[in-house]
């Protein structure tokens, strides 16, 4: 386990019932984020977390390197929410190769541009 694995984590409840002079007015409403959350329970209930990981190995060292590459080369930010396109092109592939099924990639909804049967 990471250092940060083993910290223990302070529920909302106690967070609310703290003296009030160390609560911001402007961030009461602030809420534990849902992987926070997860965390927290998975921890409590001794499950498995699969909402934020702890691996218990090292990342492959290609893996490392085309992190480093990509950091150097400033490819540093999130894919837009539906995902990067060639990352799309290539699932829109797959399905179209592996199960017979046209899907567009520019499309954001989850249904099909068109069916083919083959």
């Amino acid at each position: 386990m990471t250092p940060s694995a083993e910290k223990t984590s302070v529920r909302p409840v106690e967070i609310l019932n703290r003296r009030p002079r160390f609560i911001s007015h402007r961030t009461s409403g602030f809420t534990e984020s849902v992987i926070r959350e997860m965390t927290r329970l998975a921890m409590e209930k001794g499950a498995i977390n699969l909402a934020q990981g702890f691996p218990d190995f090292s990342a492959p060292e290609d893996i490392k390197g085309a992190a480093q590459d990509a950091i150097g080369a400033d490819f540093n930010q999130y894919a837009i929410t539906w995902g990067a396109k060639p990352f799309r092109d290539a699932i829109a592939a797959k399905y179209r190769k592996w199960y017979g099924l046209d899907y567009d990639p520019e499309r954001k909804s989850q249904s099909a541009a068109g069916l083919r049967r083959g």
